[in-house]
């Protein structure tokens, strides 16, 4: 989370956001307060053991640069064609053979000059990573943002610099294209577009952003002549690519509370599209399915996350903010399951493959659920780090990159 404020204040927030969200169990020390029952509800669920009816079949693995480090970094990869581009959180990007994981071109986005040596601090703790908003693909460019502030664009064909562009907002999320334009959504509330050619701002649409926000932004989605992003106030908007102009606008959850943590409803998931509809979740909010043309309600669900959703055989799926994983039907809001065996495992998006619906976790797990009734069927440890990124599902491949850098592309198979 994060306020622009002193830092002194921002810690004492980041505190006071622990003690929220744990409730009486950030209160354990004290003698009163039942030690065991305080622990468990601050501990990740235990994993048992299932009756699994498929295998995960690593088809291949390959190290990209030095992996996520320590800022909560998301990173997935991209798709297009025969190739797979994912990135690590210092500025190296890959570009390999997505069905062998031989490396076809490998770029260093880092133009920071280099400090020069100096004794090793022990205890030091700073982590120089920057790459945040990536990876995105369009106009055959890979597209990446940064924490300082820069979009920049490498050929996807060999990964030569075509253009790069400083914005003066974190790039958290990647940046998308359409219409001849890459669209990027920075930290301070800006949706703005730009030249495909050559980087150039064309319009920006500004949100006002609150005081306390969660440290993240929506992916924007890109679709029919519209760009569909949402903001930190809770608002989604339906923007005209090729003007900038908003089309609709819906809030999906007003702020509630009296203080500055209640009233947190970040739109931090990024919005999926259809059968025609949109779906968009806030944090401590709602899920609600909106009409795609003009913003419409259809229905909503009391809900609160904020990581993406996945859609598939017409439910759209979702975690919750303490790891429940959740199916509903897209027409009629039906809460068709819940799988609550995974509680604060801290897990990734879910992403639909096939009949399956797979999430990681922060141990590194790859679950993998029916999406008939959300039971377990599959399990696979792929990275001891922990798997936060969204993952991608292409051509009945899963394509998973774990905190340690390490890029699996997976198979489910039936036992």
């Amino acid at each position: 989370m994060q306020i622009p404020q002193m830092p002194a204040i921002r810690s004492l927030v980041l505190v006071l956001a622990v003690a929220a969200s744990g409730g009486c169990s950030w209160f354990g020390w004290l003698p009163w307060v039942d030690k065991d029952e305080a622990a468990a509800k601050l501990e990740p669920v235990e994993l048992t053991r299932i009756d699994a009816t498929v295998r995960v079949d690593r088809v291949w693995s390959a190290d990209i640069g030095k992996g996520l480090g320590r800022k909560y970094l998301m990173l997935r990869p991209a798709v297009a064609a025969d190739r797979v581009f994912a990135a690590d959180g210092y500025g190296v990007v890959e570009a390999r053979d997505r069905f062998t994981g031989k490396r076809i071109w490998r770029a260093n986005i880092d133009t920071e000059p280099r400090k020069r040596l100096r004794a090793p601090r022990l205890f030091d703790r700073r982590d120089p990573s920057f790459l945040a908003g990536g990876v995105g693909l369009a106009h055959g460019y890979v597209l990446l943002g940064t924490t300082r502030g820069e979009v920049v664009a490498l050929s996807a064909a060999d990964g030569t610099p075509v253009w790069r562009v400083q914005l003066g907002a974190e790039i958290l999320a990647p940046p998308v294209g359409g219409a001849e334009l890459v669209f990027v959504q920075t930290e301070d509330g800006r949706l703005i577009a730009l030249e495909r050619t050559n980087g150039a701002v064309r319009w920006s649409y500004d949100n006002p952003v609150p005081v306390l926000t969660l440290r993240g932004t929506s992916m924007p989605v890109f679709g029919g002549g519209l760009v569909y992003a949402g903001f930190a106030n809770g608002m989604i908007a339906a923007i005209r690519a090729e003007t900038g102009e908003p089309v609709w606008e819906h809030r999906v959850m007003l702020p509630e509370g009296r203080s500055e943590l209640e009233r947190m409803v970040d739109i931090d998931s990024t919005p999926v599209l259809a059968g025609g509809l949109v779906f968009v979740v806030s944090y401590q909010g709602r899920l609600k399915a909106l009409r795609a043309t003009d913003g419409a309600l259809l229905w909503e669900q009391e809900l609160s996350s904020f990581l993406d959703l996945a859609a598939g055989f017409r439910q759209v799926f979702v975690v919750d903010q303490i790891d429940t994983v959740l199916a509903y039907d897209q027409q009629s809001a039906e809460r068709l399951w819940s799988q609550e065996g995974l509680l604060r495992r801290q897990l990734s998006s879910p992403v639909a493959l096939g009949e399956y619906v797979l999430v990681g976790d922060s141990e590194g797990y790859l679950h993998v659920l029916s999406q008939a009734n959300g039971e377990f069927v599959g399990r696979r440890r792929v990275d001891r780090k922990g798997v936060r990124s969204p993952m991608v599902a292409a051509d009945g491949v899963v394509y998973v990159l774990g905190n340690s850098g390490s890029l699996q592309a997976l198979e489910i198979k039936a036992r």
